[in-house]
């Protein structure tokens, strides 16, 4: 089924030239700082394409990580600092602040910066695909990939390499704490929507579905709860997106919750579920119309106008008419007022991070190269002229309207 996942903008960044004339004393210097800057350009440019896919996507960022790694990793023998890791200058836009830079003269922040826009990048591949009208089963499979190759990076990012900033990430910014973990949760709670959808098609055991969508609605809780202490004029809309999905998928649980219950005799108990479902429901379809309404980055889309939306409802609908005729023919049982514990715990298709590192450095940087570096001449042009500070343009993201749902299921 056509699924629907709220995005936040790429991140954005001043071009970088690299021109350390003076410093890079030799031919193989120049050319790793000219690479540096023509790699750098490409990659900038694939996020913003539409042709690209995961494969060159990865070549792309081989090319310019183990080529920056030059300027991070230890080439000297020694335990010390790359004498070039604070050489040049980076500016960086964050995904919920709008235009507004933050800046760092350290190769590191540069690293964690673009791998973060290919994390974004990754999630809006999956976003893309899995809004088209007919979604094969693999695509889908790449969906579900590029969603848990997205929270590796988050993870690796915000476990390795993020502590090694010498300046932290200030609040509300891209690389702290809150962000990468919902960020890291968000795409592992997509990814498991993939899960419920196959498992639904394929007609799986009702207790596993209940199980997997009260995982995924937990899993949209935690992220809501991680940014409540954000400033709500940059992450209000975002949080309405991690609300609604949260109270859709407790619809899920609580409506193939009820059709265990059912098959099990407890007839009372399973009306009790579905109308709990019903409300889950109704409250996803307010916070839909809030999620509209609210300024912010992300998408216009009508989420409750969608298929995958309307049709649950039909679902919980159709299956509490069952529930209650059953009830009047067959069991007579009293419906409980107190709603049915819902202690699920899903056994299988949990979606888990795919783990991710960084290439390894450059052939080109080598430690006898990386001595033809010499800092104590400085950068002539720099010297000679400063340049201007370059503005940060927002990304030119190509224009992706949630197509119209034709009822096609991943097959």
């Amino acid at each position: 089924m056509t699924h629907w996942f709220h995005r936040n903008p790429l991140k954005a960044t001043a071009p970088v030239s690299f021109n350390f004339y003076g410093v890079a004393g030799s031919p193989s210097a120049n050319k790793i700082c000219n690479d540096l800057r023509t790699s750098r350009a490409r990659l900038l440019e694939m996020f913003t394409d539409t042709t690209c896919d995961p494969e060159i996507m990865k070549n792309a960022t081989d090319t310019y990580f183990s080529l920056l790694q030059g300027f991070i990793a230890s080439l000297d023998g020694t335990k010390q600092e790359n004498k070039l890791r604070f050489m040049q200058n980076f500016k960086w836009t964050d995904t919920l602040q709008g235009n507004t830079p933050s800046a760092q003269q350290d190769a590191i922040f540069e690293l964690v910066s673009m791998a973060f826009n290919v994390a974004i990048w990754h999630t809006k591949f999956a976003s893309r695909l899995a809004g088209k009208e007919n979604v094969t089963e693999e695509e889908a499979k790449d969906v579900h990939r590029s969603l848990k190759f997205a929270a590796g990076i988050f993870k690796h990012l915000k476990e390795v390499h993020i502590p090694r900033l010498i300046t932290p990430a200030e609040k509300g910014r891209d690389l702290e704490p809150r962000v990468m973990d919902t960020y890291m949760v968000q795409c592992k709670a997509e990814a498991q929507e993939v899960t419920i959808a196959r498992a639904i098609e394929l007609k799986h055991n009702a207790t596993l579905i209940a199980a997997l969508a009260f995982e995924t609605a937990n899993f949209y809780q935690k992220a809501d709860h991680t940014l409540n202490t954000l400033e709500p004029e940059c992450s209000s809309k975002w949080r309405k997106y991690l609300q609604l999905k949260q109270h859709f998928y407790m619809a899920y649980a609580y409506c193939y919750h009820g059709q265990t219950l059912l098959v099990s005799d407890k007839c009372g108990e399973s009306i009790r579920s579905l109308q709990e479902a019903e409300k889950c429901y109704s409250r996803a379809e307010a916070l839909c119309k809030e999620y509209r309404q609210t300024k912010g980055p992300g998408s216009t889309a009508k989420p409750s106008e969608q298929l995958f939306f309307t049709t649950l409802g039909g679902l919980i609908k159709n299956t509490l008419q069952k529930c209650e005729r059953e009830n009047g023919f067959i069991y007579f049982h009293k419906v409980p007022a107190e709603v049915p514990q819902l202690e699920l715990k899903a056994s299988y298709g949990l979606a888990e991070p795919i783990s991710f590192e960084f290439p390894a450095l450059s052939e080109q940087c080598t430690p006898e190269v990386y001595t033809t570096f010499d800092l104590t001449k400085g950068a002539k042009a720099e010297k000679a002229k400063p340049k201007q500070e370059e503005d940060v343009k927002p990304m030119k993201e190509p224009d992706l309207k949630p197509q119209k749902d034709t009822g096609c299921v991943i097959s």
